[in-house]
């Protein structure tokens, strides 16, 4: 009689076969990669703009709370004005140029109170462009 041998279950996965197909796989795509031509994007175009952009107006705020205007396009000088008088100016540039920035440059001694004023000031006569100027360590 023939004797019967019993098999035995394996819990194994056998990851030769997957192996294979892997190192199918990477070859077919290392020689379909250079194949490809990656996508080129049409960036919209703009012409420059006809209007060189304008010097800032410089509003100086002194140690003592005193104004002073300095227009960069025109001088380097600054002139002493009162409230009153800085509105006016900056009226004044604003009819020529609706976009005319304003930069604020305070001495550090200045309370943060007299610098919010002028602010406000130039907010309240519709100045779109506000900056502050520092100076760079």
């Amino acid at each position: 009689m023939a004797r019967r041998v019993k098999r035995q279950l394996k819990n194994e996965i056998n990851v030769v076969p997957y192996i294979d197909v892997m190192l199918v796989l990477l070859i077919i795509f290392m020689i379909t990669a250079p194949m490809i031509n990656p996508g080129q994007i049409d960036l919209p175009q703009i012409g420059k703009s006809s209007i060189a952009p304008s010097a800032p107006l410089e509003v100086i705020i002194k140690a003592d709370s005193s104004l002073a205007l300095r227009d960069r396009e025109k001088t380097t000088i600054e002139a002493h004005v009162t409230h009153q008088q800085l509105i006016d100016a900056i009226k004044q540039k604003q009819s020529q140029n609706a976009e005319q920035p304003v930069v604020i440059a305070a001495d550090k001694n200045v309370r943060y109170e007299e610098v919010i004023k002028v602010m406000d000031i130039l907010q309240r006569h519709q100045v779109q462009k506000v900056g502050l100027l520092a100076q760079p360590k």
